[in-house]
Parts: C-alpha cells; structure tokens; sequence
C-alpha cells in the first residue's frame, strides 16, 4: 500500500523523513530527522549524529512521504499506540 496523508498511520513510521513542529517541550520543535525506533509513546529520530527520544503526546510531526515527498502533518495523538497494533487496526 503506497503512503498517503490519510493513511499514514496505517504504515511503518521507521525509516520516514520527520520534523517536530511543536511539542510541549519547546527544545524538541524544530528537530527533525529520520525515525529509527517506535514505541508506544516514543519515536526516536536520528538527528545530526545523535537519537533523541520524543514523547509521542503533546506533539505535532511533520512526516516526509517517501513515494511522493509531500509532507503530512500528524498530531502524535493519533499514532499514539503501540507500533503494530496501530498497523494491524488499519486492515
């Protein structure tokens, strides 16, 4: 299944392009990078050499579509949720 913006959430998040566009903790808007792990409340994005981990709640990404590099906006609310699970709902 090709990403799109209203399915994104149904995919695999580790891999894709992603900015944070705001978060409760001001020092992480702005960050951006590759996601390299997912949990139930955290992605980790490589960053300039380094994984930071970011709480899923509170935040808002900006998504990277690998097939058209357009870019989706996500509310970290709505893949708040363990990884395959999120993925196996969307069947």
């Amino acid at each position: 299944m090709k990403y799109t913006k209203s399915n994104l959430k149904c995919h695999e998040l580790i891999g894709l392009e992603v900015r944070v566009v705001d978060h409760s903790d001001k020092g992480l808007v702005g960050l951006s990078g590759r996601v390299v792990w997912e949990t139930k409340n955290v992605l980790v994005i490589e960053s300039s050499g380094r994984e930071v981990k970011v709480p899923k709640n509170f935040a808002v990404f900006s998504f990277k579509l690998p097939s058209s590099g357009s870019l989706v906006t996500v509310s970290g609310e709505e893949i708040l949720s363990v990884p395959e699970e999120r993925v196996k709902n969307c069947r």
